[in-house]
């Protein structure tokens, strides 16, 4: 069963667990005869509104991420205490609803109720939900075809430990050897695929969902290159224990019927917060294009008296899981400024124009981008976007570039309040170490000092 099967069946079955536990709820509470009701409240509108209260909660919680070979007591665990705060917040939602109709007190006492009935309907369905999914891991149905790479002893007391537990959902495909003394094509009756330095020709090849490594505690160089060929790719990544000291930071142990996993750059950000995120991009993004129409109206005016050509610029650029897309800025360069090809900028650049320069410096030039961010393409803040034509050149020379591409790239980021503007390959590489600092500390509370320290980057005109 594809995962997007899997997310309509889970969206389904609370679907009809969620409305049920109203339905039930609402009976008990006008038909019971335990309270009196003096204006039989509406069922279905009310009944709308709280599903969309509780499907987007478990948005931003995680309860719709990809299940596979979880603990189903840590998703009853996370269910209890998101419906616990949701009810805790309906709570006070039913209390000016009875005011509204001069109900008595006591009718908010069956909040304990629904949360009685929402929880046991909701984590009934899904708790037999993941009982069937389970059983056909163990049938082998749904399986993700996997990949074991490492040296020849760990890789064979990897793939027998992984025979063990078939509901962990590994299908094994095929071994990749990390040195060439390993020389047979089979072991375990299963192939060796080939080397690791092929390793993502063979991920496409066989259409592979999940690695498993297992190295030597010293292969720490190895484990990095095995990580740069992996971005992208969209496969999981885990490792065995002992190596937890090369990643730290960057990882979270996963225990399922005592065997130990250590997931390798597991979610950046926690639903909730990247739910959160995505809901300031919007308003934020929305807000300003509004409210500045008028100033971002001249400004297309002073471009045009100065120089011809057009208002906005656009240039392609990569973008998250290398999707290329589009920027737009209001253009601060003489027209056909790259007829030559690409260049780097400079503080003294000829190319841009006296408007231009007052654009930049206020960082104003920025501002045609927030319709990328309204589009979803871009985020307030992130990793600067770059052309396609460094992005592969910087791929291949400086490690982990491409882990840059996991997250959606920002009109502004850690590096740009950091450092300079980009004039050379060096300038770049300096703020790539900024960028894997916010990649792997990205949060809210990151993504609001950054943003302060924009704004006072542009009422300082520090821009360049």
């Amino acid at each position: 069963m594809s995962p997007r099967a899997q997310k309509t069946i889970l969206l389904a079955t609370d679907f009809v667990t969620i409305c049920l536990a109203w339905l039930v709820y609402y009976l008990i509470r006008v038909y019971s005869g335990w309270i009196v009701v003096p204006i039989e409240p509406e069922l279905f509108g009310p009944m709308v509104a709280v599903y969309l209260f509780w499907f987007l909660l478990f948005v931003m919680v995680g309860l719709y991420r990809p299940w596979y070979a979880a603990s189903r007591v840590d998703e009853l665990t996370l269910l209890v205490k998101t419906t616990v705060v949701g009810c805790l917040f309906l709570f006070f939602a039913i209390f000016v609803d009875d005011a509204g109709i001069s109900a008595g007190v006591s009718t908010r006492v069956l909040i304990l109720v629904y949360w009685v009935i929402l929880f046991g309907l909701v984590g009934g369905g899904r708790l037999l939900l993941r009982s069937v999914q389970r059983r056909m891991l163990l049938s082998g149905i749904g399986a993700h075809h996997t990949l074991i790479v490492g040296s020849a002893a760990r890789s064979r007391e990897l793939f027998d430990q992984v025979q063990r537990f078939p509901a962990l959902g590994y299908r094994v495909v095929g071994f990749v050897r990390i040195d060439r003394r390993w020389a047979g094509k089979t072991d375990r009756e299963v192939p060796v695929l080939g080397n690791v330095e092929d390793l993502s020709a063979i991920i496409r090849r066989n259409s592979i969902r999940e690695i498993l490594i297992a190295l030597d505690s010293h292969d720490h160089d190895r484990l990095l290159g095995i990580i740069a060929q992996c971005e992208g790719t969209g496969v999981g990544l885990k490792i065995v224990p002992d190596l937890y000291d090369i990643i730290s930071g960057q990882a979270r142990t996963n225990q399922i019927y005592g065997f130990p996993l250590i997931e390798i750059s597991p979610q950046l950000m926690p639903p909730w917060e990247e739910a959160m995120k995505r809901m300031l991009d919007v308003l934020v993004s929305g807000l300003v294009l509004i409210v500045g129409l008028p100033l971002w109206l001249l400004i297309a005016l002073l471009i045009k008296i100065e120089s011809h050509g057009p208002v906005l610029y656009k240039q392609e650029r990569v973008g998250r899981d290398g999707q290329r897309f589009s920027i737009i800025k209001f253009r601060s360069m003489y027209q056909n400024a790259e007829s030559a090809g690409p260049q780097w900028a400079n503080k003294k650049d000829p190319r841009v124009t006296r408007v231009g320069r007052v654009l930049r410096r206020l960082h104003l030039d920025e501002i045609p981008q927030l319709m990328n961010v309204l589009d979803g393409k871009m985020s307030l803040v992130g990793p600067r976007p770059e052309r396609p034509v460094f992005v592969e050149e910087l791929s291949r020379e400086i490690p982990m570039y491409p882990r840059r591409l996991k997250v959606r790239p920002g009109i502004t980021g850690w590096a740009q309040v950091k450092h300079k503007y980009d004039e050379s390959i060096e300038d770049v590489r300096k703020k790539i170490e900024y960028d894997l600092f916010y990649i792997e500390n990205m949060s809210l509370r990151m993504d609001f000092k950054i943003l302060a320290s924009t704004v006072s980057h542009m009422l300082l005109g520090k821009g360049h």
